[in-house]
């Protein structure tokens, strides 16, 4: 089939489009970056745009038969630009898709519509409170997609956990630099609650089983994760261990290094958002029911397996990034005075 992934030159998107040409898909990339990995640009089609752009999206909806809507702007984009991406962008893309009667528009939203809740696991009926703008946006775009849906049109929602493996950088990249160098690494809190990952291998066979079943089966909302997970110490310190240095996860007091965290990212000194610091030392997992039920979903990375697998490609690819950072999960994040830190663990 012809399939279009929003947000191709990304993380997810990168991954993905690897996945689907393994399929013999054809595949059209469209991102606001350019789309820079040499053994997937001879196979695919690539558009550089916005999705905030309805010009560029009406010229290359026409022929698609799937949408895979990646794209989104992250947490350290300004608001304007998260609201006006995850929101607009979504819409957008929605209206051109109905123009042109696209089969399935599968929609990647976050876990962090969940805001910091009460209880766990958590369900995909249980009440939305996003933290921070990103939080928020990821809502409206939900509420964008359901629009939609009541019109006719057929729109999976997955709620994939944080997910890592090759590609991903972003805040990961700060933890694997601190284990490369034989370093510890602190954690807030007393590591002891759970935290549960997801590997990008198994958020593509999600995607690929939203593709393949039927629309009755799939035009539903689905929380994405591992299968496997023990506690953030516990998986964290899997890398470490790895690694070989013989180095251990620190615990760190809780209110205290949250209270510094929040004034450190007001300064702009620290890398570190809301939502990264303020939910560490939280219980954080959903339930995978659904999925495994409708979409036969079966994952198969453990949080550690999949810590692991990333940081196997960290070390693997280390000098094609090492002079990069930016905001995004492609690239690493600044440490800014976390860099000093790292010298006391």
């Amino acid at each position: 089939m012809k399939i279009l992934v929003t947000g191709g030159a990304g993380f997810l998107g990168i991954n993905l489009i690897r996945y689907l040409l393994k399929k013999n898909h054809e595949v059209i990339s469209l991102d606001i970056v350019p789309f820079d990995y040499e053994d997937c640009k001879d196979k695919i089609e690539i558009t550089t745009g916005d999705i905030r752009d309805q010009s560029i999206i009406k010229q290359i909806m026409q022929g698609v038969e799937i949408v895979v809507h990646t794209a989104a702007a992250l947490p350290l984009y300004k608001p304007k630009d998260i609201y006006s991406t995850d929101v607009g962008g979504t819409r957008n893309l929605l209206i051109a898709a109905k123009q042109n009667n696209i089969k399935k528009f599968i929609h990647i939203s976050s876990t962090a519509v969940y805001g910091i809740p009460d209880h766990h696991p958590l369900y995909e009926d249980d009440k939305l409170d996003g933290v921070g703008d990103y939080g928020k946006a990821k809502i409206q775009a939900e509420e964008v997609c359901l629009e939609f849906r009541k019109e006719g049109m057929c729109i999976p929602i997955l709620r994939p956990k944080s997910f890592i493996g090759p590609e991903r950088l972003g805040v990961f990249a700060l933890f694997y630099d601190w284990v490369k160098d034989g370093h510890g690494f602190p954690m807030i809190g007393n590591g002891k609650n759970r935290y549960q990952l997801l590997d990008v291998d198994d958020l593509c066979d999600a995607i690929n089983q939203c593709i393949e079943l039927d629309d009755k089966v799939v035009n539903d909302t689905f929380n994405i994760g591992a299968n496997e997970f023990t506690t953030m110490k516990e998986d964290y310190q899997a890398v470490l261990d790895y690694a070989g240095f013989g180095k251990k996860i620190s615990r760190l007091p809780e209110k205290p290094i949250i209270l510094m965290l929040r004034i450190l990212e007001s300064l702009k000194l620290s890398p570190l958002y809301k939502w990264v610091y303020e939910t560490a030392s939280k219980d954080s997992f959903v339930s995978i029911e659904k999925a495994e039920e409708k979409l036969n979903f079966k994952p198969k990375y453990s949080n550690k397996d999949a810590l692991i697998r990333n940081y196997k490609w960290y070390l693997a690819n280390l000098e094609s990034f090492q002079n990069q950072d930016g905001i995004s999960h492609r690239v690493p994040w600044k440490q800014g005075i976390l860099a000093i830190a790292k010298k006391f663990f």
